[in-house]
């Protein structure tokens, strides 16, 4: 087969494939059709061998296999592969006033006990220092909201209480918090420390077949909803912290880096205030 005959016997194939998906939904058909021209267009532009093709079937069988209820390797997948970071960036309503976001993490856990305000979520023992994170929630008009603030990061040791039961408390380092009428939420909780994001599997084995460097910087995650606005999914980033600038999923927003300075206490702490537009705001679509 000649060069043209094999790419008209492509352009052949990748056209009747798009007419099959002509019986679905219409957003459902919008996203098989691209995903379609874009593997395909991915297939010709690299030269796709048949035991390349293979290969990538494995990692994604694996990449299957190895998560559970627990651990998601494919949002880490999505992850390091700004993927994930990408959808943030296109769905954020920043140009509207909105806080800016960022990734979800695959280490959030819903059902995190409630918290009264100024309260630390630390359960267990550990040597980190304690810092406080405060802040007031509003609209984009400046009014306070009653809001809620679901809390969750990593201790010292570098790992997520999910990642260890039985070695850290299912509540360890999480909690759920709500702001007073003026807006204002207080937590307490230890100051966050870079982590290595999961590298015991097939995207840890990617990470290293490609040369790179599997380190997230320090943060804290937060999940901020109020009635009538958008759910808001951030990272309050300790500005001392390394990683900022190589962060393993792309996650770092230099709007959302703060220092713990001592306040007048002399407690280490960060303020980081919220802004969330309505929930009726339309998305923005890109590209």
């Amino acid at each position: 087969m000649t060069t043209e005959t094999a790419a008209q016997a492509a352009d052949d194939l990748l056209r009747e494939v798009l007419d099959r998906q002509d019986g679905a939904p219409d957003r459902l058909r919008e996203l098989l059709r691209g995903a379609v021209r874009h593997l395909h267009a991915y297939v010709r532009e690299v030269g796709l061998t048949p035991e390349e093709w293979t290969a990538g079937i494995r990692f994604l069988t694996s990449t299957g296999q190895i998560s559970d209820d627990v651990r998601q390797e494919f949002i880490l997948l999505s992850d390091t592969l700004g993927v994930s970071s990408l959808v943030e960036s296109l769905d954020n309503a920043a140009a509207a006033g909105a806080t800016e976001n960022t990734v979800l993490g695959p280490f959030y856990v819903p059902g995190s006990p409630a918290r009264d305000h100024g309260s630390s979520m630390l359960v267990d023992d550990d040597p980190g220092d304690r810092v406080v994170v405060r802040g007031t929630v509003t609209d984009v008009d400046g009014r306070p909201l009653t809001a809620t603030l679901d809390v969750w990061q990593n201790a010292s040791s570098g790992f997520y209480a999910c990642q260890q039961p039985g070695r850290q408390h299912e509540a360890n380092l999480r909690g759920v918090y709500r702001t007073r009428t003026d807006g204002t939420y207080e937590l307490r909780t230890v100051r966050p420390t870079p982590y290595s994001i999961p590298a015991d599997g097939p995207v840890g084995a990617m990470l290293r077949a490609a040369g790179r460097q599997q380190m997230r910087p320090g943060h804290v995650h937060l999940m901020v909803s109020a009635p009538g606005h958008r759910t808001l999914i951030t990272h309050v980033f300790d500005a001392a912290s390394d990683h900022l600038d190589d962060d393993a999923v792309f996650g770092v927003r230099h709007s959302l880096v703060r220092s713990f300075e001592p306040d007048e206490t002399g407690e280490l702490a960060a303020t980081f205030d919220v802004t969330l537009v309505p929930s009726h705001e339309p998305r923005q679509r890109t590209g």
